[in-house]
């Protein structure tokens, strides 16, 4: 073999490995749902996605929303103090949102979040609003905008704008999951979650997508969601509903405590059921409407989760015997967000020792003496030290599971929560330091 030739060999070793180490861009997360779940369209929402090549070649990136007239909207958004031009558009729109009124519209895209563009970020921003608006027969301040993927590179908002009377004219009620791949980055499946429940006996829909996969922690977990309903509900009511369903979803997720800059969560509400108008959040005939709103947020959070970079083990945290609520959901995302306990699940290694050391780092008030841990319904520790009845044999069998439970009582008071996460594995490093390149 020539030099040339023994060159050649070598490179095209290399070549394979670094292609090994990359992996396939269409591989799909251990953890993704086995089916695709069914989603029900929502009367007054219409939906369409097209390729706009704002980053991506060969893949939709652009999706379009529209509310019909009278609907109302309710957002939460990251709490970033370099939160992007987007987000920074949506609060000013849904402060001097309106009942009544034209359409409203919600258009996004992947590939490029517009967060840190300055100057530059507010006019691609108003520009996507007052095009999509055009089109969608409202105003600008009636549309909201979301952007995802790279910060810090300006966005081409002209190729979004020259797809949009396209997107307008191709809206559908059953473009719910064509829309969830449209706003993909990273992620390796589109999520979707659709339930339907009864307001005052009339039945009512609720459906959303989301996406998400890193840069995922609490205030908001990079992470958009969708969702709308054909449910009457007032907009002071739908906020208040909204947030108390993102404090058990969306702000209890995290996969690598990492907040993003573009965080968007929205709900519509298109008052098209058949049931009285609601302008009060307790009111006990949306009891079950919270219920499902609750498990549907939740449903779309888990995803998130599921699909985290890298990961192969989905980890629900249960912190029960702090001193409130509050403290007990600080001490499960002290937890949940260790690069020390995420590894060591990555490794099926019950190292115990790590959950108590992330106990007594949360800052909240813990007994040590009084500490019980268990994986799953393996009692681990108790009383300060390993339980009697524990073998590690046990612990490491249990490891071995996609689906684990981390539970904790901290001895103090009555306070609970419990939050989700992933593990942290060398497919998280990759993708992180390949991203752009």
């Amino acid at each position: 073999m020539s030099d040339i030739d023994s060159l050649k060999q070598q490179l095209a070793e290399a070549e394979a490995a670094l292609a090994a180490i990359k992996g396939s861009p269409d591989d799909i997360s251990p953890l993704a749902p086995k089916t695709a779940p069914r989603v029900h369209p929502v009367r007054g929402v219409t939906l369409s996605a097209v390729a706009a090549e704002v980053r991506y070649r060969g893949r939709d990136d652009v999706m379009l929303m529209k509310l019909e007239a009278g609907s109302t909207l309710a957002g939460v958004f990251t709490k970033s103090s370099t939160r992007s031009a987007p987000v920074l558009w949506c609060e000013r729109a849904l402060e001097g949102l309106t009942a009544g009124g034209g359409p409203v519209g919600v258009i996004a895209n992947a590939g490029n979040s517009n967060a840190f563009t300055g100057a530059a970020g507010e006019e691609s921003t108003r520009a996507m609003a007052t095009r999509a608006a055009s089109a969608l027969g409202t105003v600008p301040e009636r549309v909201f905008v979301a952007s995802t993927g790279v910060i810090g590179e300006r966005l081409p908002h002209q190729k979004i704008e020259a797809v949009i009377e396209t997107l307008a004219a191709s809206l559908t009620a059953d473009g719910w999951a064509r829309c969830a791949g449209a706003i993909m980055t990273t992620d390796t499946f589109p999520k979707l979650a659709s339930v339907q429940c009864e307001i005052d006996g009339v039945p009512v829909t609720i459906s959303g997508m989301a996406k998400g996969s890193g840069m995922i922690a609490p205030d908001m977990a990079t992470m958009l969601a969708f969702a709308a309903t054909d449910a009457n509900i007032g907009q002071s009511a739908l906020q208040a509903l909204l947030a108390e369903g993102t404090d058990v979803s969306f702000n209890a997720v995290t996969v690598d405590g990492d907040t993003s800059t573009s965080d968007t969560l929205l709900l519509g509400a298109t008052g098209k059921a058949a049931h009285d108008r609601i302008e009060d959040a307790g009111d006990g005939r949306l009891d079950g409407f919270r219920a499902a709103l609750r498990g549907m947020l939740q449903d779309l959070a888990h995803q998130v989760v599921r699909d985290g970079e890298g990961a192969s083990k989905f980890i629900e945290v249960r912190v029960t015997g702090a001193e409130t609520h509050a403290a007990a959901k600080t001490i499960a995302l002290s937890i949940a967000n260790s690069p020390l306990v995420k590894t060591a699940f990555a490794g099926e290694d019950p190292n115990w020792g790590r959950i108590v050391m992330a106990v007594g780092k949360s800052g909240e008030k813990a007994d040590r003496d009084a500490l019980t841990i268990r994986f799953g319904d393996i009692l681990v520790a108790e009383k300060g030290w390993v339980a009697d009845s524990y073998r590690e044999e046990d612990g490491a069998a249990y490891m071995r599971a996609q689906d684990l439970v981390v539970s904790a009582d901290v001895g103090v008071g009555n306070g609970a929560a419990s939050v989700w996460t992933c593990d942290l594995t060398y497919a998280y490093v990759r993708i992180n330091a390949d991203y752009r390149s």
